[in-house]
C-alpha cells in the first residue's frame, strides 16, 4: 500500500532529527583544579644614629679644684623588634682631653663610677638608663659649673684598642629614642690654660 506523500515527510523529518540526535557530541562536565603561592615580603633591619656635635665644658680653675659637666644627646632610631644596644668609646688609643702638650687625663676607671680627681674627666649616664652596662652612677645628673664641692660619679673612656662601654640596650622598635649622656672634668689653678679636646665613638647596634 502506497505511504501518503505528508506521512513520508513527517518520517524523513524524524529521520533528521534522529542523525542529528546519533551525531551530536556527548555532554562532558567541566574539570579545574588549583595551585597556591605564598608571597613573602621580607624588611631588613635598619638603624641610624646622631649625636653631639660638641659637648662644651667650662672651666674657671681654684687652688682647690672645680667640676664643671655639660651633656651630650644621642638619638637612635631603628625597626628592629628586638631593639638595639648603644655603646660608646674613645676613637684613637688615648684617651686624654688634649691641649698642645698639656692634657686632662680620663677617671682611673672604666668599670666603676666614682668622683673626679683634679685633672681628670669622664662620662656618665643616669643609673636608671634602660641596660646601662654600669653599676653605680648617680641616679641622676644636672649641669655643674665651677662645683668645688661636686661628689657626682664617673668613669673613663675606654680606649679604641679596648671594650666598649654598654650606655643603653632596648629590647623595642625605636624612633629618635634619645640618651643623655654626661661629660665632666676637675682642674685646679695648675692646669695650664687652654682648650682640651678628644673625640669619642658611639656605635648603635640591632640586637
Amino acid at each position: 500500500m502506497a505511504v501518503p506523500v505528508k506521512q513520508k515527510i513527517k518520517l524523513a523529518a524524524w529521520a533528521l532529527v534522529a542523525v542529528a540526535i546519533a551525531a551530536a557530541p556527548v555532554g562532558v562536565s567541566a574539570v579545574s583544579n588549583t595551585s597556591s603561592t605564598t608571597i613573602n615580603a621580607t624588611v631588613n633591619p635598619v638603624i641610624s644614629i646622631s649625636s653631639g656635635p660638641t659637648v662644651a665644658i667650662s672651666l674657671t680653675p681654684t687652688t682647690g679644684g672645680v667640676v664643671s659637666s655639660a651633656s651630650d644627646t644621642v638619638s637612635v632610631s631603628t625597626n628592629k623588634t628586638n631593639g638595639y644596644t648603644l655603646t660608646m668609646k674613645d676613637a684613637d688609643t688615648s684617651a686624654n682631653l688634649v691641649s698642645g702638650s698639656d692634657n686632662i687625663t680620663p677617671f682611673g676607671s672604666t668599670t666603676t663610677p666614682g668622683a673626679l680627681t683634679n685633672g681628670t674627666w669622664g662620662w656618665a649616664v643616669a643609673s636608671g638608663t634602660t641596660g646601662v652596662g654600669i653599676s653605680g652612677f648617680d641616679a641622676s645628673y644636672s649641669t655643674e659649673s665651677d662645683n668645688a664641692s661636686s661628689a657626682s660619679k664617673w668613669v673613663g673612656v675606654p680606649l679604641s684598642s679596648g671594650s666598649a662601654s654598654t650606655i643603653k640596650s632596648t629590647s623595642t622598635t625605636a624612633s629618635g629614642d634619645a640618651t643623655t649622656v654626661w661629660y665632666a672634668a676637675r682642674v685646679n689653678t695648675s692646669q695650664p690654660t687652654g682648650t682640651y679636646t678628644d673625640t669619642v665613638t658611639y656605635t648603635a647596634t640591632t640586637n
